[in-house]
């Protein structure tokens, strides 16, 4: 083997594990017994991955860095071995893909789950809505339909590790020499490798792109409601199944209602004088105008409830409320007209030098309303 591991990949001696491994990669593609069976090469393609298997190897790395053997163990559990590979010295690696990663792992994995956020007035949350969304997400690759290869081309069997997707090697420890098993670095512990990758989405099986969904969204959601929807995330490494996709409810502020779970809440502003008499003002409510009526005698921060008028409940059937807060305006400039005349009903009334009546602990109108949003 050559003496400079980083002359034979071909990379400065401060490259980054990344750096590193792209090159090995490109190396490995044009130097592969599959892809060019000379002997001469395959010579060449054992030098090239001895000197990965030392790089890519934090702790050889340093050993080889500094002059020692990248294989040399240092006496303890830490360097170079662990308790499984003692374990595997004994009683033998363990067969097929167990707990241990050992084995060839399969090409296909499972996507991961994507998440959205949609934005919806008032009337969308209240009673549901059908809408159309965007979603840039990784889906299946056309060209090779999630194998990863080129056209009329498949996967072949590793040489170097003959489709046992792990490498054994012997270290010296205390116990003696140690035989330990590891990813096969031509490989990447798949036991296959793909010769002619995909052009299109080079060996992955998948592709990013955008695609348009049509989603239905129920009645009575309200902001942080998360719809799942299976098997529209992401689609897994090498064609694998997708993940699910969430979207994020976040309802938009109404410019007339206040939402408080399933209840809606509005304040009416009434002059005096129609507090007194009584009258008819028209709401418009989720449901379309509709007339209600105010008593004669409304006093302030009464709450006149339209009982079904709310929110869609999201799990069970019927609505929340419409609760209707009533504040009564006092007039603070009178001409002269009307100072007499409410001076005048002051006097029929008796209510001339009123005394008043107070009332230890009695909340005013908006502290009923703080309370009402509270559930108190």
């Amino acid at each position: 083997m050559a003496s400079d591991h980083y002359a034979v990949l071909g990379v400065s001696r401060d490259a980054s594990a990344d750096e590193i491994k792209r090159a090995y990669r490109k190396m490995a593609r044009e130097l592969h017994p599959d892809v060019n069976p000379d002997p001469a090469t395959q010579d060449r393609f054992k030098e090239v991955t001895h000197a990965y298997e030392v790089l890519s190897d934090p702790a050889k790395r340093e050993r080889y860095d500094l002059g020692g053997d990248p294989n040399g163990a240092g006496g303890g559990f830490g360097q170079g071995f662990g308790f499984n590979d003692i374990m595997d010295a004994f009683f033998g690696a363990a067969s097929g893909a167990g707990p241990g990663g050992r084995g060839p792992r399969p090409r296909q994995r499972r996507g991961q789950d994507a998440l959205i956020g949609i934005e919806l007035d008032l009337r969308e949350a209240a009673f549901g809505a059908t809408r159309e969304i965007q979603v840039d997400t990784a889906v299946r690759c056309p060209t090779c339909d999630g194998a990863g290869t080129a056209p009329g081309t498949t996967t072949q069997t590793c040489q170097i590790c003959h489709g046992r997707g792990e490498t054994q090697h012997v270290t010296r420890s205390f116990l003696g020499q140690v035989m330990t098993s590891r990813p096969c670095v031509a490989c990447q512990g798949y036991g296959t490798v793909i010769p002619s990758p995909c052009h299109e989405c080079d060996g992955e099986g998948r592709i990013r792109t955008r695609r348009s969904l049509t989603i239905k969204i129920p009645a009575g959601v309200d902001t942080g409601t998360r719809i799942q929807l299976a098997g529209e995330g992401e689609i897994g490494q090498g064609g694998g199944p997708a993940g699910d996709l969430y979207v994020e409810v976040v309802e938009k502020p109404d410019d007339l209602f206040t939402r408080n779970g399933d209840d809606l809440h509005v304040t009416l502003t009434l002059p005096m004088t129609a507090a007194a008499l009584g009258t008819k003002v028209s709401l418009d409510t989720l449901d379309g105008p509709e007339m209600i009526e105010i008593r004669p005698g409304t006093q302030p921060g009464q709450t006149i409830p339209l009982t079904g008028r709310g929110i869609t409940h999201l799990r069970g059937g019927g609505r929340g409320d419409l609760l209707l807060h009533v504040d009564v305006a006092t007039p603070t400039r009178l001409d002269a007209e009307q100072e007499e005349l409410l001076r005048r009903l002051a006097e029929l009334r008796g209510e001339e030098r009123p005394e008043g009546a107070f009332r230890a602990g009695q909340s005013g109108f908006f502290s009923r309303l703080r309370d009402a949003f509270n559930g108190r």
